[in-house]
């Protein structure tokens, strides 16, 4: 207990206590030492009140622990109430605001403790006094009541709108915080002077914030969406009066951020800058509020009504989340402009790096950002419809493909690579983005994959390549994923280059030997999305892709080993003999990759060491999307979901959790034990004749076959005929060549787009969660609690 002393300077009230004698909450004099006004950190409070002696009070004395938690609470709302106008009484409301933040976590781990603040009587021994109605009140509600106000409170934490020293002080309770907005951007014009104090004292405020909302980090994750966070719930509802310019706030305050500093070279190295860790912050808080599970409510659609009909007289369940609503309103363009240039501005700020090394500063907040772009997709329909209408959805796909090839062979960073390639799902989803992809890429940021010309697409799908053949194993239940965004902008990409027509076919060549096919359940479901993708360019682009169509004639074999499959036992087996002498996923030979861009350093592992928190399991392909079809004027119906033509042996098994390495065999036979009647007695999947013949049937290669049979003969006959060993001779053949009316009638065009599910929303939560956990190192404020959602493991 000695580090309390120094903190509070009399050892006998600590022994006090941390014993199990209650002090009376009318004792002023001994409660008043812990928010004393000496100048503290929050750093201090942390090193000064260790773990130990928190769970001492909590077993020991939970009565004072109780008191102290009352008492701290008490006087952030006399704070509120009075307005700060005192350096004492800022300075009160500070130290207070650190001792909860670092209390809280340890009342919320112990499944006992975890009602208190919902608690209307507050600790033991409190004094007598007039009950008044506020004391009825739950402490978290007047805890989250007392800092909202505390957010908005002049000189403290906003300017004051004074224009003398005459002027008496703004009663905190009269103003409207709306005029006092931290920044201008969407439905704020004004942007206040920047005054660090009060970015350092919103800083502190936003993590106590925060840590009130972490009691969702002490709970198993579940599918229950009902159960939601009560702190957010709150804090998100009408009780809020500041709940309007507080979302403002915080939104403009990310979206508005600007790392470089007025385009000066290095100038974050002279300055420092006290507006990043507010950001951070926002962000953080931003995306805790917005955790509202969409696939459970009447969200709006496309048209801007909801799904609900309108004799729905019974509200939705659960209080409505205004923060949720007011996302889901936003739609002045000027308002969606702002904010899709700040997420991109802040996106691309790790990649502007790599030109001037230093120069600018780097943030480490992108993860919160992508979580946020995919809330604004998500709830707000128009904004997707606004970030797709022009080639700027280029700005987000250029940093999202960055990361992605950055982190693939870092296991630390699994999380990463997924709401990466969610937020390309539902991008992919709409017509617009596969048509933007078609811009040619011409920024060089430095990424380690093959030099080429191209377009955006070519860049698309050189990554997803690269990520496949040389990610690491745990990234096997993205590939269907990764697959199905390339199938669903296929049938709009006009010309790809050569180099991305190559990467295509080493897909197919490596997902279709016979023990790739023949080792996992689902495995052939790769072969028939990329199948998809060549008829999708061959129907619907054939005029610009003499570079895939020359591939594949280069390749034919493959598709004819295809059509050509075995499906014997005895073969089957000799198939799955070669898997035991090549243990690798994919083949790394066979595709040329050439040279790297310039200044491109390879994707390295997680250094040993590195904590990471688990994820849960993300549901199947077929959870995740749904089929519509294009119509011929281009506008999508959604299909009847029947049973998948692709997987004849029922639903393909949900991706592995984090923690599940993917070992081929091994781990295989603990998903599809339970799915699969092939199983043998001994609970092993194995796979059978019928099983292969019943999708090598469905196998779509009638279009491929026919291009290669009017076509084969004729190139065969110009290389003969002209002796050419020269591909352009032949690509301009190819060029000028027609396939009008010799292949089959094109099929529909099929979109597998992102459907919200409970699935997805619980792993957004404990990725999100993870994310928070992890970058809160300066203080630390969860490490050593025993958090629930998931777990810290070490790389």
């Amino acid at each position: 207990a000695d580090d309390w002393i120094l903190w509070n300077g009399s050892s006998t009230s600590v022994t006090t206590f941390v014993s199990s004698q209650p002090v009376e909450a009318t004792d002023d004099a001994f409660w008043d030492q812990f928010w004393a006004d000496t100048a503290t950190s929050v750093q201090d409070v942390f090193a000064l009140v260790p773990a130990a002696e928190i769970r001492a009070v909590r077993e020991e004395s939970p009565s004072n622990l109780a008191t102290l938690c009352y008492k701290a609470v008490e006087k952030l709302v006399q704070g509120a109430e009075s307005g700060c106008h005192t350096e004492k009484e800022r300075q009160i409301v500070l130290n207070c605001c650190r001792l909860l933040t670092r209390i809280l976590p340890y009342i919320f781990e112990d499944p006992d403790w975890r009602g208190f603040f919902w608690s209307t009587v507050p600790g033991a021994g409190r004094g007598g006094g007039d009950e008044d109605d506020e004391n009825a009140r739950p402490l978290a509600e007047s805890l989250l009541l007392a800092v909202t106000d505390l957010l908005f409170c002049p000189d403290f934490t906003v300017q004051s709108h004074r224009r003398s020293m005459v002027d008496t002080a703004e009663d905190i309770h009269s103003i409207d915080s709306c005029e006092y907005i931290w920044e201008a951007g969407v439905g704020f014009a004004h942007s206040p002077q920047p005054n660090y104090i009060h970015d350092l004292n919103r800083t502190e405020l936003l993590k106590l914030l925060l840590t009130c909302f972490s009691e969702a980090m002490y709970l198993p994750p579940s599918s229950d969406s009902s159960n939601t966070n009560p702190w957010v719930q709150f804090f998100c509802s009408t009780e809020n009066r500041h709940a309007l310019p507080l979302f403002t706030s915080l939104l403009n305050v990310v979206c508005a951020y600007d790392p470089v500093g007025y385009g000066i070279p290095y100038n974050h190295l002279l300055f420092s800058d006290y507006r990043e860790p507010l950001v951070e912050e926002a962000a953080q808080v931003l995306i805790v509020t917005l955790d509202y599970d969409s696939s459970t409510s009447s969200s709006p659609t496309v048209d801007g009504t909801t799904t609900g009909t309108a004799m729905d007289d019974v509200d939705p369940p659960g209080p409505d989340n205004l923060f949720v609503n007011y996302l889901s309103r936003i739609h002045r363009e000027e308002d969606f402009q702002f904010i899709l240039k700040g997420v991109a501005r802040l996106l691309s700020n790790p990649l502007v790096q790599t030109y001037l090394p230093n120069s600018a500063k780097k943030i480490q907040f992108h993860q919160e950002l992508l979580v946020l772009f995919w809330k604004l997709c998500d709830f707000n329909k128009k904004f997707l419809f606004f970030v797709l209408k022009s080639s700027d959805v280029l700005d987000i796909l250029v940093p999202i493909l960055y990361f992605l090839n950055d982190a693939r062979a870092d296991q630390s960073r699994v999380g990463l690579m997924h709401i990466g390639v969610f937020i390309l799902l539902l991008l992919s989803g709409e017509r617009n983005f596969g048509v933007r992809l078609n811009k040619p890429y011409s920024v060089r940021v430095p990424m380690d994959i093959p030099v080429f010309t191209g377009t955006h697409a070519d860049l698309l799908i050189i990554v997803f390549h690269k990520i496949i053949t040389s990610g690491h194993q745990r990234l096997q239940p993205l590939f269907d994923c990764l697959l199905t965004i390339v199938v669903n902008v296929s049938p709009y990409l006009k010309s790809l280059s050569m180099v991305a027509a190559n990467k295509l076919l080493h897909l197919l060549e490596a997902f279709s030997t016979t023990w790739f096919l023949f080792s996992a359940v689902q495995n052939h479901h790769l072969v028939f999305f990329l199948l998809e993708v060549f008829n999708n360019i061959i129907q619907y682009q054939f005029d610009g892709n003499s570079n895939l169509v020359y591939a594949v004639i280069r390749k034919r074999n493959v598709f004819h080993q295809l059509a050509n499959l075995p499906t014997d036992s005895q073969s089957i087996q000799k198939g799955l003999q070669r898997k035991k002498k090549s243990p690798e996923p994919i083949s790394r030979t066979n595709s040329q990759d050439g040279v790297s861009m310039e200044g491109s350093r390879p994707a390295a592992p997680a250094e040993p060491g590195t904590l990471k928190t688990s994820l849960v399991a993300t549901p199947g392909i077929d959870k995740l999307t749904e089929k519509s079809q294009v119509s011929e004027d281009g506008t999508m119906r959604s299909l009847e979901p029947e049973a998948s033509q692709l997987s004849p042996e029922g639903n393909p098994p949900a991706a592995l959790s984090d923690g599940e390495p993917w070992s081929g065999e091994a781990s295989h036979s603990r998903r599809d034990r339970r799915r699969l009647s092939s199983a043998s007695s001994s609970g092993q999947w194995t796979p059978t004749p019928d099983w292969v013949m019943s999708w090598k049937s469905k196998l779509p290669l009638q279009t491929i076959m026919r291009l290669l049979q009017v076509l084969v003969p004729q190139v065969e006959k110009i290389c003969i005929d002209k002796g050419l060993t020269d591909e352009s001779e032949i690509l301009k053949f190819l060029q000028h060549g027609t396939l009008v009316g010799l292949l089959p009638v094109p099929h529909p065009i099929l979109i597998r787009k992102y459907q919200a599910n409970s699935g997805t929303a619980m792993w957004f939560r404990t990725y999100m969660w993870g994310v928070i956990y992890l970058r809160n190192v300066d203080p630390p404020i969860w490490y050593d609690t025993d958090v629930k959602l998931f777990e810290i493991q070490r790389v």
